[in-house]
């Protein structure tokens, strides 16, 4: 299977005549290197209030118009046990960067729920070698860093008063400490080139990342780029499946964002070389406050009756629910 080169995979997103191919291709390669299981992970958003200003999310600290919340690390090991309890295997910690959670806070929720028997990610952004060396200590498997854009001009323009070396020095420390260590970009960001996605996807090969979510970008009405064009959703399912291509047995989500912006989307993104959902098992009144980009697809089901919704979809296109913790290449 070849590795395409910064202009092969650039051609590709231009060319839309192959996209049937090349979607056919990824979905052929994910079923032979991971098989026809999908891995559901238990997505829990625990905080949306965040110190960062990125100009695309919703959460950024310059936004008043969100109703913020903050859980308790009690009612956060609840929101777990009550998703180990529907099925889940990997539980997903997902929040803004909030300092409130600190090293010690952070490492009594993570063993505390390691003790539930299931695979555990984090997503909560940027922290020191030491967290991170604690947090896996703690029983943390898993990390997700998504960089969104590897180039560094686009970068700055898009995370004011962010550093992009301090985020590729993070990314690695993961990859040091022994992390599963998780990525991934917007696609449709303004100013974004066809030439930076293939980039990022060249990037996540020399970084052998284990996690990749790509998704579409989707305009909020409260943050600098209101009014701004969405992100395609074909240009972003073809750099995801040139990312299986790429990186042929890692795991890689049918993001939130492309069920958002295409009815199916994340059925689409099954068929087309992805094997993993995060469904949100967030408290009810919790879900709709973390809202990174409006119209976010949000179930309204309880968990154990959205894990059965699913359940019955992926047996609908011949897939089937993994009962493993879904590591890379399993």
């Amino acid at each position: 299977m070849p590795m395409f080169t910064k202009k092969e995979i650039t051609d590709i997103l231009k060319d839309n005549t192959q996209n049937t191919e090349l979607f056919r291709l990824a979905d052929r390669i994910r079923q032979e290197n991971v098989g026809d299981e999908i891995h559901l992970r238990g997505l829990i958003e625990f905080s949306n209030i965040c110190h960062c200003t990125c100009k695309y999310c919703g959460l950024r600290v310059a936004n008043k118009n969100i109703e913020r919340y903050r859980l308790a690390p009690d009612d956060i090991i609840l929101c777990a046990k009550n998703a180990v309890n529907a099925g889940y295997k990997t539980i997903v910690l997902q929040s803004g960067e909030d300092i409130f959670y600190s090293k010690d806070i952070m490492c009594k929720i993570i063993s505390e729920i390691k003790n539930l028997d299931v695979a555990l990610t984090l997503s909560i952004g940027e922290r020191s070698f030491k967290d991170y060396k604690a947090f896996k200590a703690a029983g943390a498997d898993r990390y997700l860093l998504r960089i969104e854009t590897t180039d560094t001009n686009l970068y700055k323009k898009m995370h004011p008063n962010m550093d992009f070396k301090n985020r590729l020095n993070c990314l690695y420390n993961l990859k040091e400490l022994g992390y599963e260590t998780g990525c991934g970009s917007l696609i449709g960001l303004p100013d974004q080139t066809l030439e930076s996605i293939a980039c990022d996807i060249l990037f996540f090969k020399e970084l052998n990342a284990d996690m990749i979510g790509i998704g579409p970008f989707i305009a909020h009405p409260d943050t600098p780029l209101i009014g701004t064009k969405n992100g395609d959703f074909t240009l972003a399912l073809k750099a995801m499946a040139i990312t299986r291509i790429m990186l042929k047995n890692i795991n890689i989500p049918a993001t939130t964002a492309m069920e958002t912006l295409k009815p199916n989307g994340r059925t689409i993104a099954l068929q087309s070389g992805a094997n993993v959902i995060m469904p949100n098992v967030t408290t009810k009144e919790c879900r709709k406050k973390y809202e990174i980009y409006p119209g976010k697809a949000t179930p309204d089901e309880d968990v154990r009756e959205y894990r059965n919704s699913l359940e019955e979809k992926i047996k609908s296109i011949g897939r089937m629910v993994s009962k493993g913790h879904g590591f890379r290449g399993q």
